[in-house]
């Protein structure tokens, strides 16, 4: 069974691009869907290409990159069928609540020596 890249792309990028790249790297139209939002004051888009191999993979996450995508997902053992936007929507959902997030930098303050000899009155 072959694997599915999605990527979630920023709200500037033109997935008419997307579309032109993914072709002119190999894959087919019947490869890959664009999920477009119907609410015009939001372009921003999210997008699965089905892949076989690592060489695939990589040359769909780097059209991806090339296109603004703000982060990319693999999902093993599914077929673009299996691929509709709810789906793909809620893996992606449970895979960022599983995430860990990087926390803020802490500063541990530890107690001070006090005054030593070093100290001149």
């Amino acid at each position: 069974m072959s694997n599915i890249l999605a990527g979630l792309f920023e709200h500037h990028s033109d997935y008419k691009k997307l579309e032109g790249d993914l072709e002119n790297s190999g894959f087919e139209n019947a490869d890959y869907i664009i999920y477009l939002n119907s609410d015009t004051n939001n372009a921003q888009y999210l997008a699965s290409v089905t892949v076989k191999d690592n060489g695939q993979i990589d040359t769909a996450r780097n059209v991806f990159v090339q296109n603004a995508a703000l982060k990319t997902y693999l999902f093993e053992n599914m077929s673009i069928r299996e691929a509709n936007y709810d789906t793909i929507k809620k893996y992606i959902d449970a895979r960022n609540r599983a995430e860990i997030h990087n926390s803020p930098d802490i500063k541990i303050k530890t107690s001070s020596d006090g005054m030593n000899s070093e100290v001149k009155f």
